[in-house]
């Protein structure tokens, strides 16, 4: 089955290619991705694969092989956009204005369609059931997978397991990387709001400075990590922004705060909160401010199953070689498919996508991030791999 699953992913690559470019050129932001979910929709029913639509453009489609209850594997896809103006000049540009897949979610959906046609194509060589989750929302609270859990994604069949890939561009195509355990981090928001009593610039002394609060705060919030937590216990707290005043000789009544706090330990997660609250309360009022704050939990660390991670990776090496499989560095960043993680065997791997020789070495989450198309070939192939035998 290996060397029919590479025959056939050579096969469609340029097919799905294609498809990548039109759903790269066409993005949708989170929960909106109306046109996005059609799209795969269309796709499915022109393979005549069944598929139900959950969380308005989530669509969860089901392969059946021989002995359909033996196994039952779920594979996902993310299919948002990102609030960011393209700056490639690509034939296949996107199309939206401000919208851009610069995380790499239409190459995403991409191999997951491609896995569903090569499984629905040889369902009757392998044994058990698929599922195919095609998931909105992956990059915006409460994420998706959260809306999909909530209405039976992993029920009516339950997988015994699931897996997911995300585009790497420090890797290229033909690798893959994986890691059992923490993997990815979980993600809170942080809103502060200080008020306070503003006046003149030339007469501090009869306000209190809402900007020197703020400044203040930023550089006490750090000591929560740095004096708090166990340094082998991987965290950050991150102010982003600061906004207040509008001109040289006012100091603001009000100034307004965000930021982001990660963790890979929910112990922690949530005693941090705590300090974080307790904190810049007692800061602000000490200085003469008042504070509204609010901490939105997002979502929890991912967890790659130890021992559905080594066997994956094994498979990887099967259909990749040895040489091309790595181990996945600890990142900081956050993903909902942690929320899967959380109540069933789950392995998160990364797909090589880019290419120093060809100039594609853009991080995600840039205008100008795009991958070494090969990468799709791979992913197709390896989605189908894990399908069949994970």
């Amino acid at each position: 089955m290996l060397e029919k699953i590479k025959i056939l992913s050579a096969k469609y690559k340029n097919e799905f290619i294609n498809i990548r470019r039109e759903i790269h050129a066409n993005p949708e932001l989170s929960y909106i991705e109306f046109e996005t979910s059609i799209y795969i929709q269309t796709k499915l029913t022109e393979w005549r694969i069944p598929f139900e639509v959950k969380a308005t453009t989530g669509v969860v489609a089901i392969i059946k092989g021989k002995n359909a209850n033996q196994r039952i594997v779920a594979l996902r896809a993310d299919m948002d956009a990102l609030p960011i103006v393209e700056e490639n000049d690509v034939p296949y540009k996107s199309k939206n204005y401000g919208v851009m897949h610069a995380c790499g979610h239409d190459v995403h959906t991409t191999c997951l369609l491609g896995a569903a046609k090569i499984l629905n194509e040889t369902k009757d060589d392998w044994t058990g059931t698929v599922k195919l989750i095609f998931q909105p929302g992956e990059e915006k609270n409460p994420g998706g997978a959260s809306l999909l859990i909530k209405e039976g994604v992993l029920e009516n069949p339950v997988p015994q397991k699931i897996f997911a890939l995300h585009v790497h561009p420090g890797m290229e195509p033909g690798q893959f990387s994986f890691r059992g355990g923490m993997v990815m981090a979980s993600a809170d928001e942080i809103y502060i709001t200080i008020k306070a009593k503003g006046g003149h610039a030339a007469a501090p002394q009869y306000t209190a400075d809402t900007i020197l609060i703020a400044s203040q705060l930023v550089v006490s919030l750090q000591q929560i990590i740095s004096r708090n937590n166990d340094p082998f216990n991987p965290s950050v707290l991150s102010i982003t922004s600061i906004q207040g005043g509008n001109t040289t000789n006012v100091i603001p009544s009000e100034v307004k705060m965000m930021g982001t706090f990660r963790a890979m330990n929910e112990v922690w997660r949530f005693k941090a909160h705590e300090l974080i609250k307790n904190q810049t309360e007692l800061l602000v009022k000490s200085m003469g401010g008042e504070v509204d704050l609010k901490i939105d939990v997002g979502y929890p660390f991912v967890n790659n199953n130890e021992e559905l991670s080594m066997a994956a990776r094994k498979l990887a090496e099967e259909f990749a070689g040895s040489e091309n499989v790595t181990e996945t560095e600890l990142r900081m960043g956050a993903e909902d498919f942690a929320y899967y993680s959380q109540l069933i065997p789950a392995c998160f791997f990364r797909l090589g996508a880019g290419n120093k020789e060809k100039g594609i070495t853009n991080m995600v989450h840039t205008p100008v991030f795009n991958i070494d198309e090969d990468a799709i070939e791979y992913g197709i192939g390896m989605m189908a791999w894990l399908g069949m035998n994970g």
